[in-house]
């Protein structure tokens, strides 16, 4: 053969072996190899109402109720000082979703039964995203961000979804849970008695699979399963569809009503060490169902979506340090609805095996906001570029073990009627900054009113988890971290007034309340 043929061949074998590669390379990215993708999985789990102090990680000193996550830390990366976006769960759960605070994206306090609107359309999820960027998406368990018309789930970028579209105790159910005060059970047969059935509605509580109601009420004793099993199977069958995932698994525990498996004595504290019980083993399922589908290509990031509900007593979790003592010696609560660090500083894990390293602890100060700019990072997607974010991207944290994660944190009051979403509490450091304080109700009643503070009171987190003792205004601490502040809640402010922002509709029409059945007293659809 001549110089020229032989110059040929192998000009035509490159070729077409890189042809192969390409096509290879393409179908390998796209669809994957032996269900092995080149892009990450994600796994998000998102606790209800649970107490940072309630993982036995958090309090070694305390028996653990949380094996299975406290596993996933030793074998994982456990955050200490993490917080969630705000301190009740739309708010919260819309930023987490979109990396924007509620004065961005509109969702400044909870939405109702019978609420209209949700998360403004015009705000992108990252389940949007990425979803656009050909991953599979899919949610299991409490959306809370308008199930009417397009903000149903399905409609905000899910492939699949299975759960309930807001909280448990905001419908009737047959056979009630642990509450205070106590449900009762849905009328069968009406007349509809408002007072009888006050577990907040009437309305009994409905299981959505996609946009079917496919049990109204949903029975709560059965909850876990009833979320785990679609959970294990879309991990065991991801290989199937070839595809990269992210699944949203956003837990009803620990909010009340608590229906766990049987207690040990059926004492009050049992019930609640219970249900955690019961919320460990499922996250336990969906860990073990992710080793065994891609153990090293899928992070799973466990979080809360805020701090415990004071007010329900026995059925609230556990703060840990976090006590808020200021406001709790002048009165109410310092948990869930509050900016004291008992309502948003969270228990956290990050769990992604070969890529976290094992057992490590990090202090780094970071937020649920900062879930939307790392995980898209990770995937290697843009964010909407016509929008300003409020998450920093926390790869570096998570996988080569930065201290650096971020330098401040603003607080959105989430309970203060008339000042819902204003961004009233700063975290600078180890400082934090109060320009208003105000209780939840608290276990027994008492409700701290609500005040203003110029100058605002400032507290030394790294001497005061507590947030017992302000510092004294007059002294050069004082004055060199308050003008800080002064300067960093400025800047944000600022950008905020200068950024696409949305409104949420939080408008209310008793047809808007999901119902499979309106001839019905409360909407039965099962017998």
């Amino acid at each position: 053969m001549g110089k020229m043929a032989v110059g040929f061949v192998l000009v035509f074998f490159s070729v077409t072996l890189l042809s192969g590669l390409m096509h290879y390379a393409a179908n390998h990215y796209r669809r994957g190899d032996k269900g092995k993708q080149s892009r990450p999985n994600f796994i998000i789990i998102l606790a209800d109402d649970i107490g940072w102090g309630d993982l036995g990680m958090n309090q070694p000193d305390v028996a653990s109720q949380t094996p299975h996550l406290d596993r996933m830390a030793q074998q994982g990366m456990r955050f200490t000082d993490f917080h969630s976006p705000a301190s009740t769960c739309s708010p919260s759960r819309a930023a987490i979703l979109t990396g924007r605070h509620g004065l961005r994206n509109g969702v400044i306090h909870n939405f109702a039964v019978d609420s209209i609107g949700g998360l403004p359309l015009n705000e992108t999820t990252l389940a949007e995203v990425l979803h656009e960027a050909g991953y599979y998406t899919a949610m299991v368990g409490k959306w809370h961000l308008g199930h009417h018309g397009p903000h149903h789930p399905i409609h905000r970028g899910f492939d699949y979804y299975l759960g309930i579209p807001y909280s448990n105790d905001m419908g009737c159910t047959d056979i009630p849970g642990y509450d205070l005060p106590a449900c009762s059970p849905c009328d069968r047969d009406g007349p509809a008695d408002s007072e009888k059935n006050d577990c907040y509605s009437k309305v009994a509580l409905p299981l959505f699979e996609n946009l079917t109601i496919i049990k109204q009420p949903l029975n709560l004793w059965t909850l876990a399963d009833t979320y785990t099993q679609p959970a294990v199977r879309i991990l065991r069958t991801s290989r199937q569809r070839g595809q990269p995932f992210l699944l949203y698994v956003a837990l009803s525990h620990m909010h009340v009503p608590l229906s766990p498996a049987p207690c040990l004595d059926g004492s009050a504290k049992d019930v609640y060490k219970s249900a955690l019980r019961e919320m460990d083993g499922l996250v336990g399922e969906i860990r073990r169902a992710s080793d065994e589908n891609d153990k090293g290509n899928t992070l799973i990031w466990f979080t809360g979506d805020n701090g415990p509900w004071n007010q329900k007593c026995q059925f609230a979790g556990d703060v840990g340090p976090f006590l808020g003592t200021w406001q709790t010696d002048r009165g109410g609560g310092s948990a869930k609805t509050t900016t004291w660090e008992g309502g948003h500083r969270v228990p956290t894990v990050a769990y992604w095996p070969g890529r976290i390293p094992a057992n490590i602890t990090s202090n780094t100060l970071l937020s649920g906001l900062d879930i939307f700019p790392t995980i898209l990072s990770l995937a290697g997607v843009q964010a909407p570029s016509d929008r300003h974010y409020d998450g920093i991207d926390a790869t570096d944290v998570l996988l080569r073990g930065s201290e650096t994660g971020r330098e401040s944190i603003m607080h959105p009051n989430s309970g203060a009627a008339g000042h819902f979403g204003d961004l009233q509490t700063v975290r600078l450091g180890q400082y934090k900054a109060f320009y208003m304080t105000g209780a939840a109700e608290a276990c027994g009643g008492g409700k701290g009113q609500a005040e203003v503070h110029s100058p605002p009171l400032i507290f030394n987190l790294s001497r005061d988890k507590a947030e017992s003792r302000p510092l004294d205004s007059s002294t050069a601490e004082y004055a060199a971290i308050s003008e800080r502040v002064r300067e960093e809640r400025q800047v944000v402010l600022r950008d905020i007034a200068a950024d696409r922002v949305s409104h949420a509709d939080y408008s209310r029409d008793p047809t808007a309340a999901p119902c499979c059945n309106p001839a019905h007293v409360t909407c039965r659809c099962q017998g």
